[in-house]
Formats: C-alpha cells, sequence, structure tokens
C-alpha cells in the first residue's frame, strides 16, 4: 500500500513557512558543510572550476572509484556515491554522467549559503539538451550536489543577477514550502492537501505509478514511503517566481504474501538485486530510489515540475517498512 502523509509531513508543511529560518533550513539535511566557515558565493571562476571535475567524476563513475565518486560529490549524489558505486562494480546500475557543453552559470550572492555555512550554485548545460547541475561547498571543496538533472519541457527565465531565493521574502516562503507539497502529493491519493499540478506534469504520472506498483508485485505485499532528501536551493526567475532544486527518497519495502517463503515478483533485475544484497533470491528487499527535482513555483504559488531524474541508491535485503 502507498503509506499516507504522515502528522509529522504535515507539520513541515505548516511550520516550514514560519520563523526566521533561511530557505536552506530542510530537517534531515544532508547538503554541503564547510566546517563552520562563512559561505563564500562562487565566482564565474570557481563554477568553470568546479564544472571540470565532471570528466574526473565521470572517470571515477566508469572506473568504479568508489571513493573518487565520494569525494567529488554531496547532498543527493554524495547519497548515490555510496552503495550504486560498490554495486556497479559487481554489475548493478551505475551512473553515466555523459558529456556536456554550451554551459551557463547561475551564481546567486555571498548570502545564498546552506544551513550549515555551504555556498552553492547552478549550472545549466545546453548540450545536447538542456540539463541542470547543482554544485555545493563541502569541506573545503566544490562538489556536485545533484546533476545531471534533464529539462522534461522548457527552461524557465532567470532574473538576470542570479539572486538565491532568501534574498526575496516573499517568494522565499512560496519556495520554502516545495519539497513538503511534493512528500504531501505523493503521499496523499486522496488529494486532501489540495496540492496540485498543472496537466501534463511528471508528477501526475509518478503518483499512479506509485499507487499501482503493490498490485504489480502481487501476490507479494509491496508498500511505499516518500521522505524529502536533505535540503533545498532555489533561485528567483524573471517573472517574480522561483526555480527550487530539491530531492526525495522513494523506499519501496517488498516482502513474501501469506504462505510464501520468497518473492513471486522481485521489483527490480536480478543483476541488480544481486549486485547490491550479494544474494541471488533474498527473501525480502528494501529499495530506495532517489528523484532529483527542479520546480518551477510561480508568485502565484503554482508549481510545475521542469526538471527531473531518477536513480537507484541502493537495495538491502530486507524489508524494513509495513
Amino acid at each position: 500500500m502507498l503509506r499516507r502523509i504522515t502528522a509529522l509531513s504535515f507539520a513541515l508543511i505548516v511550520l516550514a513557512g514560519c520563523g526566521n529560518e533561511t530557505f536552506g533550513q530542510t530537517p534531515g539535511s544532508r547538503g554541503g558543510d564547510s566546517d563552520g566557515a562563512t559561505a563564500v558565493a562562487a565566482t564565474k571562476a570557481d563554477a568553470e572550476g568546479a564544472f571540470a571535475t565532471l570528466t574526473e567524476l565521470r572517470e571515477a563513475w566508469k572506473g568504479h572509484d568508489c571513493a573518487k565518486v565520494t569525494s567529488l560529490t554531496t547532498w543527493a549524489e554524495g547519497a548515490l556515491a555510496g552503495h550504486a558505486c560498490e554495486a556497479a562494480k559487481d554489475g548493478g546500475t551505475g551512473l553515466d554522467l555523459g558529456e556536456y557543453g554550451d554551459v551557463e552559470y547561475l551564481l546567486p550572492g555571498a548570502g545564498a549559503g546552506d544551513d550549515e555555512g555551504g555556498a552553492w550554485f547552478v549550472a545549466l548545460a545546453h548540450d545536447p539538451d538542456p540539463t541542470f547541475f547543482v554544485f555545493v561547498q563541502a569541506e573545503g571543496r566544490w562538489r556536485l550536489g545533484a546533476g545531471p538533472i534533464p529539462v522534461l519541457h522548457k527552461t524557465p527565465k532567470f532574473d538576470v543577477d542570479s539572486k538565491s531565493a532568501d534574498e526575496n521574502p516573499e517568494i522565499a516562503v512560496q519556495a520554502r514550502l516545495v519539497p513538503t507539497r511534493y512528500v504531501a502529493f505523493l503521499t496523499d491519493p486522496a488529494g486532501v492537501s489540495g496540492v496540485k499540478f498543472p496537466s501534463g506534469d511528471r508528477m501526475r504520472d509518478l503518483l499512479p505509478e506509485l499507487l499501482q506498483a503493490p498490485a504489480k508485485v502481487r501476490p507479494d505485499r509491496l508498500s511505499v514511503d516518500v521522505q524529502l532528501e536533505g535540503q533545498a536551493y532555489a533561485l528567483v526567475l524573471a517573472d517574480g517566481g522561483a526555480l527550487v532544486f530539491h530531492a526525495l527518497r522513494v523506499v519501496y519495502a517488498q516482502r513474501p504474501g501469506s504462505g510464501r517463503s520468497s518473492l513471486a515478483h522481485p521489483r527490480y533485475g536480478d543483476a541488480d538485486v544481486r549486485a547490491y544484497t550479494g544474494k541471488r533470491d533474498p527473501a525480502a528487499i528494501t529499495g530506495t530510489e532517489l528523484v532529483m527535482l527542479a520546480t518551477e513555483v510561480s508568485k502565484d504559488n503554482e508549481m510545475t515540475t521542469v526538471a527531473m531524474r531518477r536513480s537507484l541508491a541502493d537495495i538491502t535485503p530486507d524489508a524494513t517498512a509495513e
């Protein structure tokens, strides 16, 4: 069954618009940190240098150099670096980073730091297709936080000064709510939360997929949970709205149906199950997928999914959710 949104999640939606916290202060943050140092805004030279490390990261993924992958990533990509890279050595799904060019750098000011002090910026590669990358300052260096995140339809127009949403209190409140509104939508099939997406939005496809997932593995039993993954980052758009970069963790817990000792229809392929769990036929599995997103939120507080990427992060030989 699909888990409904918890009281804690609803509380997050309410509390996210209150108080004096900065946009980046999301519970359970896994963003960058700078050991307490003051965030220093990225210059164009910094951004170009950071983007150039994608070549090194691409080669590290190809060569299964997991220590290197870990050292070059943080936030959502850092969550993938561990188990996904190790599993790739044994035939699991890894990351083919690809090559990108014609890059536009969106550099928010010095005030754009996360809740632990790390600055950040966004790179928008136009070649071969529009794709976002979010870089975060962590442990004294620029690391890839999220990306590539392919644009689904049309790229929005950015404010000429690439300002952080933190600098606009009105839009900052709306931007801060975006991640928890996604959780509300994806865990509330009855629509009690009132969160909506326009026709054709990718989230309107993802919700039915999550709802239908248990039926596809019967007689196995499957539960689905959607959680926030770290914090979020937002840039002001030319029309006064914001583009919010955030991530979700989707957890699938699958166990045998009544009277069975093994799974009838494992959600994941044999190669991935063996690579991640080390077992050919585990009695139960928990799969974790990361969904990286760029969401446009308008001045009227309407959300549109602009870019999205979904990646397998882990499979464990158990079922931790009911």
